[in-house]
């Protein structure tokens, strides 16, 4: 990269972990790596999920001179994990971020999102965009129905007997099951979440810290019939107001459809879109070259205006 970036790359000088205090009592964690003009402030998925699958942002962004500032959402694992699930609402969650955002006193930053953590930053962009510099919404689509029908289109495609084993725990209501989640494990996840022969420790560890209230409570226990309280949220139609620079990036392999891509980077009016060849819903992980470049490409880009 050129020297857009320019920065001290002690990447500890001025960084470190900041707790912050909810209008509601409750304390979310921080942590800034990296010193530098450009910063990233990253929303992590699930909903419930943790930071810590996004910890390769570190090895991509900082030696570029950008800071990355992770954050784990209320409910998340280095935050409170209060036993209230009335607080797991999208309105609550966006004006978090905002608290966020003053309490770490940015403005003209990048907002990441990925997966849920994308659909957190298209709200927070619709809502409050001027504080933004750029977006960048990482395997996310543009509804809630349309995630649905595409995870749905590839379950459909597994080996009929495979299917009928799925289904059959699903009609006995047996989610919790080591044999149902063996299957989706084997072929599902491991062909659309992450391809990656052994996945990395920072993702199993992310998959271990998932707060499954959160995620129940906004999405439902099964993945292919959402019932929680985002059932409904599609934003296809107010995509076009989203004015600030945005990268849609995603892997081929996602469980977000490519082409649901290409479509919110034709709505959205100053964006581009880069699907990773190798990527599947982790493509951070199975893909980083492409992914690392698609990322520094589009922060350069921005940083000079090209974008």
């Amino acid at each position: 990269m050129t020297a857009l970036f320019k920065t001290r790359q002690n990447k500890h000088s001025a960084s470190g972990v900041q707790w912050i205090e909810l209008d509601n009592g409750y304390r979310v964690w921080t942590l800034r790596v990296g010193c530098g003009a450009v910063k990233v402030l990253t929303l992590h998925g699930g909903p419930g999920c943790s930071h810590e699958y996004l910890e390769c942002l570190e090895e991509y962004l900082v030696p570029a001179g950008i800071e990355v500032i992770f954050y784990d959402q209320l409910g998340s694992w280095c935050s409170d994990q209060p036993d209230d699930d009335s607080l797991w609402q999208l309105d609550r969650f966006v004006d978090e971020i905002e608290q966020v955002r003053k309490a770490l006193n940015l403005d003209g930053f990048y907002l990441f999102g990925h997966s849920c953590g994308g659909l957190f930053a298209i709200e927070y962009a619709l809502k409050h965009q001027a504080h933004l510099k750029g977006l960048v919404l990482n395997s996310i689509t543009g509804s809630l129905q349309s995630y649905t029908t595409h995870i749905n289109h590839i379950r459909e495609q597994l080996p009929e007997a495979v299917l009928e084993q799925i289904k059959w725990f699903e009609d006995k209501d047996d989610l919790d099951n080591e044999k149902y989640q063996g299957l989706l494990d084997d072929y599902i996840h491991r062909q659309y979440t992450c391809r990656l022969p052994e996945w990395p420790d920072a993702l199993n560890r992310a998959s271990e810290h998932t707060n499954h209230r959160v995620c129940n409570a906004m999405l439902g226990k099964n993945e292919f019939i959402p019932t929680g309280n985002l059932l409904g949220w599609n934003r296809w139609n107010e995509l076009a107001e989203i004015r600030t620079a945005t990268l849609v990036i995603a892997g081929r392999y996602d469980t977000m459809s490519p082409d649901d891509q290409k479509q919110m980077a034709s709505i959205i009016p100053h964006s581009r879109v880069v699907i990773c060849d190798n990527g599947s819903h982790c493509c951070m992980w199975d893909d980083p070259e492409n992914y690392r470049r698609a990322l520094l490409s589009f922060f350069e880009d921005v940083e000079s205006g090209r974008l």
